[in-house]
């Protein structure tokens, strides 16, 4: 079997991963993930999952590689991770009593095949208050996740409701990479 490598230094995607209870390695991608955003945000989303991917398949030509990117939009606008406390209240405030959207692209590729996608999800906040936010943030988790909240975490807490693949909102729709990557182990 080829080896697996899970472009991605993520502990969320690497626990993630870890489920289908395959022998994998984990690769850190060195690109630039500037967005094409002509395209569209799943479009572009799936792209940064390629250029990952692509990147350490490169150097790895006889492995099944996997890359993954995740970005949370409300309204088509970009919420990144918050570059300090005051941008993570901001973002949190938005999201307050609101519906986003999270989409996580995935790429998995070897030499002569590759699959890309697109899973999007939506996720309802509770109204919160500054208090709430406050409180959220001193915690240290929305510091470095998109969107300044992990569903995985205490951010749980803020989510009155989702759509979609919970796993994906983590970062990796793990169920459907099984799917895909199944038929590269065997075909």
């Amino acid at each position: 079997m080829k080896d697996i490598i899970l472009a991605s230094k993520s502990p969320r995607r690497i626990e993630l991963f870890k489920k289908l209870n395959l022998a994998f390695s984990c690769i850190t991608p060195d690109i630039d993930e500037t967005m094409d955003l002509s395209c569209g945000l799943e479009k572009a989303v799936a792209n940064i999952a390629f250029k990952k991917a692509d990147s350490i398949l490169k150097s790895h030509p006889n492995a099944i590689v996997i890359g993954a990117d995740t970005i949370v939009t409300l309204e088509n606008i970009i919420l990144g991770k918050p570059k300090d406390k005051q941008d993570a209240f901001s973002m949190l405030r938005q999201l307050s009593a609101k519906t986003h959207k999270v989409m996580t692209g995935v790429c998995i590729m070897t030499e002569n095949r590759m699959e890309t996608f697109c899973d999007v999800s939506e996720v309802t906040f509770y109204p919160l208050t500054d208090e709430e936010i406050e409180k959220y943030i001193a915690t240290g988790e929305p510091m470095d996740k998109a969107g300044a909240y992990g569903i995985q975490g205490q951010g749980a807490l803020l989510v009155k409701h989702i759509n979609g693949d919970f796993y994906s909102i983590m970062g990796l729709p793990i169920a459907r990479i099984n799917q895909i990557l199944r038929t590269f182990i065997t075909g």
